[in-house]
C-alpha cells in the first residue's frame, strides 16, 4: 500500500518532487522517482513495505529492458498463482513482490486482444498504478473493482496529472482552486459527493473499474473493465437454496479472509462488535490465532437511541479469544480535530466516523501493525442499513394514494426534531411523495432540496442550472436491468457510489495518514459475485438484515452478538453542535466569510442554526456538511495552513 502521483505533459520533475512530498505520510518507507524529459512523462511513489520488504520491490519499478514502468498502490491478493503462471511461462523475477508480478502479467498481455481488459480482470485485489510504456508511448492507469485504493487526476491544456490524494494536485496545477459548484451541491445532498466530480472544479476521480490510457498529455481511450454482478444477472438471482447460500457464504467469506492475511508485516484488524469485523476476525483467527484487535472507546460520544458498541467489541475477543487493545478518546477531541480531518480527507464528507479509522490505525501503528482488516462492505452486499429495513416497510404505506403519501411526508415533517423516535419517522417518510428510483435515491437524502435552495445565494442557484445532485445516481439505476428488484436497486447504489465514494475514501484516507493499509474481505470478488447470486429475501427478512450472514455465523459467535441492533458510530453531534463545536460554527460560518465565498446566504444559514437550537428542523448534519465545506474552502481555495491532528 503506497501512494502514487505523477504526469504526462508540460510539468517538471521538480513539479512532481514537490507533490510526491504532500504524500509521503502514505509511505514513509522509501520513495522514488522516474521522468523522462523526452516523452514529458514523471511517476512518483511512497512505500508502505507490506510485501517483499526489501529494495527489490522498490518502486518507481522498471521492466528488464526498462521500456515499461510501473507505480503501484495496494495488494494483489493472488499474486502468487500468478507468478506461478509467469514463472512456467518464462517470465524472470528479482524478488518477491505482487508489484512485480503486475509489471510482468502486463508484459505478457500487452499485445493480445483486449489485452489490458483481461489482465485487470485476473487481478484479485484493491489497487490503482500507474504503467508507462514507452514502446506504445502510453499511459495506462487502472483503479480497482471497488474503488478501494483512490485516484484523482487533472486534465486540461497543460497535460494530464493524476495523484492517490486531491492535495498532491494542487502542485500540478496553479489555478485549480476553484469550487465546483454541482459538487458541493451533492455534498450538502448526501454528505458526501457521488459520482467523479471533487469539490475542486479542475480535479475528478477515476471510477471504480474505470482505466484509462494517456498518450502526449492527451486521454486516448476510457474503458470499463468491470461492472457489478447485477447488470450481468438481467435482474434476476439464481435458484439458489438457503442450505446453499448459508454455506457459500459461510466459505467466500472465509477464503476471502484467508487470502487477505497474505502479508511479511503484521497483521491486525478493527473489532466494533458488529456482525462484520467479527465475521471477519472469527475466520482470521483460524489462521492467525493471536491476531490483535483494535476497538474504541469514546467517553461522551454516544448519540441518544444509539447502542454502545465496547461491550459487544469485548464479548466477542473473550468469545474468539483474541487480544483487544482500545483506544480511548473523549468527544472534546475528537470536536476538536474536525478541521484536521477535512484537510485529510481532501474532500468535505460529513462524518465524524472517519477520526474513529484514525485514532484506531494509530494505536495499531505504534505497536507494530501496518495491516488492518475491516469489516466494511458487509451492509452493502447482505443489507443491513436503516434504509434497507425502510424499503422493506414501503409495502405498508406505497400502497396509498399520491395525495395521501404527501399529506404523511408533511405531518412527519412537522414533528419536534429534537427526539429520535421522531427524527426516524420523518426519515422513513421524507421522500414518501416520490416515485421509482426517485425514492430510492432519496433513502440517501439527509435534507429536503427545498430547504437547500433557501440558503443558497442566487448566484449559486444560478450557476447550478439544471443539475440536480442525484444525476448520477439516477442515471447509473437507468441502466440497470429492468427486472432489477428495488432492494437489489439499492444494493447497487450502496456497491458502486455510498461504498467508493463514502466508507472506502475516508477509510484509506485516515488509515494511509498514518502509514496502515485497510483490507476490506467483504469485496473480495468471488464473494461479491456469489451474493449477487443470493436470493433478496435471503439478505433482507422483514426487518432483519444480513439474514443468510447471521445464519452463517451462528456457529462461529455469540447469538447475542450476532442478533444485536445495527449501530452506527453514535457522534453525539446534536450535542457539537451546541457545545463544543458551537464557537468554531459561529466563526467558520460568519456573515463575513459566507458572504466572501458568495455560496450561502449568511442570514438564511443562521436561521437554520436556530430551527436546529428548537428543533423546529433536525438540521444537525446540514450544518455540519455547511461547515466541513467552509473549511475545505479555507484551506484548498484560500491557502489557509493545515491544522494538525491532536496527538
Amino acid at each position: 500500500m503506497c501512494g502514487i502521483v505523477g504526469y504526462s505533459g508540460d510539468f517538471t520533475r521538480s513539479q512532481l518532487a514537490i507533490a510526491l512530498e504532500t504524500i509521503l505520510h502514505r509511505g514513509p518507507d522509501d520513495s522514488g522517482i522516474f521522468t523522462d524529459v523526452g516523452f514529458a512523462v514523471g511517476l512518483g511513489h511512497s512505500r508502505l513495505s507490506i510485501l517483499d520488504l526489501s529494495p527489490l520491490a522498490s518502486q518507481p519499478m522498471k521492466s528488464f529492458d526498462a521500456r515499461v514502468v510501473l507505480v503501484f498502490n495496494g495488494e494483489i491478493y493472488n499474486f502468487r498463482e500468478l507468478r506461478s503462471e509467469l514463472l512456467t511461462e518464462g517470465y524472470v523475477f528479482r524478488g518477491d513482490s505482487d508489484t512485480e508480478v503486475l509489471l510482468n502479467l502486463y508484459l505478457a498481455y500487452r499485445y493480445l486482444d483486449n489485452g489490458v481488459q483481461s489482465l485487470l480482470r485476473r487481478l484479485n485485489g484493491i489497487f490503482s498504478f500507474a504503467l508507462w510504456d514507452a514502446d506504445c508511448c502510453g499511459l495506462l492507469l487502472a483503479r480497482d473493482a471497488f474503488g478501494v485504493k483512490p485516484l484523482y487526476y487533472v486534465y486540461d491544456s497543460s497535460g494530464f496529472s493524476f495523484a492517490s490524494e486531491m492535495k498532491a494536485l494542487f502542485y500540478f496545477k496553479s489555478d485549480s482552486r476553484s469550487i465546483n459548484r454541482s459538487a458541493i451541491n451533492r455534498y450538502l445532498n448526501f454528505l458526501w459527493c457521488p459520482g467523479d466530480d471533487t469539490a475542486s472544479s479542475h480535479i475528478s476521480k477515476l471510477s471504480p473499474g474505470e482505466a484509462i490510457w494517456v498518450k502526449k498529455g492527451r486521454i486516448a481511450e476510457r474503458f470499463r473493465w468491470y461492472q457489478l454482478p447485477v447488470f450481468q444477472l438481467g435482474g434476476k438471482n439464481s435458484n439458489l437454496g438457503l442450505a446453499d447460500a448459508v454455506r457459500g457464504t459461510e466459505q467466500h467469506l472465509r477464503q476471502a479472509v484467508q487470502r487477505q492475511l497474505v502479508s511479511d508485516v503484521p497483521v491486525g484488524a478493527f473489532l466494533s462488535g458488529g456482525l462484520d469485523s467479527s465475521s471477519v476476525v472469527a475466520f482470521a483467527r483460524e489462521q492467525n490465532p493471536d491476531i490483535r484487535c483494535f476497538t474504541i472507546e469514546c467517553t461522551g460520544a454516544c448519540e441518544e437511541g444509539v447502542a454502545d458498541d465496547l461491550p459487544y467489541a469485548r464479548r466477542v475477543a473473550a468469545h474468539l479469544n483474541v487480544p483487544l487493545e482500545i483506544v480511548r478518546i473523549d468527544a472534546a477531541r475528537m470536536a476538536a480535530d474536525l478541521p484536521a480531518m477535512v484537510v485529510q480527507l481532501d474532500e468535505p464528507l460529513a462524518d465524524p466516523a472517519p477520526l474513529n479509522v484514525l485514532y484506531i490505525s494509530r494505536l495499531a501503528r505504534e505497536q507494530g501493525i501496518k495491516v488492518l482488516l475491516s469489516g466494511a462492505g458487509g451492509d452493502d452486499l447482505f443489507t443491513g442499513y436503516r434504509r434497507h429495513r425502510a424499503l422493506m416497510a414501503e409495502g405498508l404505506w406505497s400502497w396509498l394514494p399520491k395525495s395521501a403519501r404527501v399529506g404523511l411526508e408533511r405531518l412527519t415533517c412537522r414533528l419536534d426534531q429534537r427526539r429520535p423516535v421522531f427524527r426516524r419517522l420523518r426519515k422513513l417518510f421524507n421522500g414518501a411523495s416520490l416515485d421509482g428510483n426517485a425514492r430510492l435515491v432519496n433513502y440517501f437524502c439527509w435534507v429536503d432540496r427545498k430547504d437547500l435552495a433557501a440558503i443558497y445565494t442566487p448566484e449559486f442557484i444560478e450557476a447550478l442550472g439544471t443539475a440536480r445532485a442525484e444525476d448520477p445516481m439516477l442515471e447509473f439505476l437507468a441502466d440497470l436491468p429492468s427486472e432489477t428488484s428495488r432492494l437489489e436497486r439499492l444494493l447497487a447504489l450502496e456497491q458502486r457510489f455510498f461504498l467508493t465514494d463514502h466508507n472506502l475514501n475516508y477509510t484509506d484516507k485516515m488509515s494511509m495518514a498514518v502509514g496502515v493499509e485497510v483490507r476490506v474481505p467483504f469485496l473480495d470478488l468471488e464473494l461479491v459475485e456469489f451474493a449477487a447470486r443470493i436470493p433478496a429475501r435471503f439478505k433482507q427478512r422483514g426487518s432483519c438484515g444480513k439474514w443468510v450472514l447471521k445464519k452463517a455465523m451462528e456457529p462461529y459467535l455469540p447469538r447475542d452478538v450476532i442478533y444485536r441492533p445495527k449501530s452506527g458510530f453514535g457522534a453525539p453531534l446534536r450535542s457539537w453542535m451546541r457545545n463544543e463545536l458551537r464557537d468554531l460554527l459561529g466563526d467558520v460560518l460568519s456573515p463575513v466569510n459566507l458572504r466572501s465565498r458568495g455560496l450561502f446566504q449568511p442570514n438564511a444559514v443562521h436561521q437554520l442554526i436556530a430551527a436546529n437550537d428548537c428543533g423546529r428542523v433536525d438540521a444537525t448534519y446540514t450544518l455540519l456538511s455547511l461547515l466541513c465545506i467552509e473549511l475545505w474552502c479555507l484551506h484548498f481555495i484560500d491557502g489557509n495552513p493545515a491544522p494538525s491532528f491532536s496527538s
